[in-house]
């Protein structure tokens, strides 16, 4: 290890404990594996867990605060490698907390998001349909929830989507909670697809956190497990977080590899 040099792992954040340890600390393994002469380092972009955490006694950095730290330790050669799924607003938001630092590094380099080139999009369907081939029977629909975002970056739900069409995964639905497509637009896209009996729901997203816990597999009325299950369909809800799949993990360390 090389004490100049280091690496940032940038999440969003969760604030459920195990759901961390399965996912951004699988891909901050999987990164320090890769690098074994890099110092490795978290910063999450949620201030909100950020603080949740810290009334729970556990201390992560902001992206401002992991700097700091960094330059303090002698660090002048720095990757900041995000875990977002696209460049939308968090990833937007850690771009401008880095920005002031980059003349305090001698060298400062940013590794992309999760969904970036069409090399990406091509390889996370493939790995959509792999983790998920114990589902694929004729009778089921594969329904995936991501976040989704006001950003223009929320197009890459729909992109996705069509790789996944495009590479013959014609039973896997994408929708998100907050943007489009919505519920209703991937329950109807369900209903119109012949045969359907059952539905299998997982979280696009890099953590299983409250989203996928809540919205996608609560018993409240509007959560999407309620939704299918009052359309008629059988309802599985499978709670894991795309970090916890290994090729997803390994798309993190060439993004960084890319960075370098």
């Amino acid at each position: 290890m090389t004490a100049n040099k280091a690496i940032l792992v940038v999440s969003f954040g969760t604030s459920h404990h195990q759901t961390r340890k399965d996912t951004i600390e699988a891909i901050e393994q999987a990164i320090a594996a890769a690098y074994p002469e890099r110092i490795i380092r978290r910063a999450f972009t949620s201030g909100m867990i950020i603080r949740k955490l810290k009334g729970e006694g556990v201390v992560i950095d902001d992206v401002a605060a992991a700097m700091e730290s960094l330059i303090a330790e002698g660090v002048t050669d720095l990757i900041v490698q995000p875990t977002h799924v696209m460049d939308g607003f968090e990833y937007e938001k850690m771009k401008d907390q880095m920005e002031p630092y980059r003349g305090r590094f001698a060298q400062i380099k940013l590794g992309a998001p999760l969904l970036d080139s069409d090399e990406d999009y091509a390889q996370v369907a493939d790995i959509l349909a792999s983790e998920t081939k114990e589902h694929d029977k004729e009778d089921t629909a594969i329904v995936w929830m991501g976040h989704g975002t006001e950003h223009p970056a929320n197009i890459a739900y729909r992109k996705l989507e069509q790789y996944c069409r495009q590479a013959g995964y014609q039973r896997h639905f994408i929708g998100t909670v907050e943007a489009e497509p919505d519920l209703d637009e991937v329950a109807a896209a369900v209903k119109a697809y012949p045969g359907i009996k059952k539905v299998v729901l997982l979280p696009l997203m890099i953590v299983a956190g409250d989203h996928a816990v809540n919205d996608m597999a609560g018993d409240e009325e509007d959560s999407w497990k309620t939704v299918f299950e009052e359309a008629g369909y059988e309802v599985e809800c499978v709670l894991k977080g795309m970090g916890q799949y290994p090729a997803v993990r390994q798309i993190f360390v060439r993004h960084t590899k890319e960075a370098q």
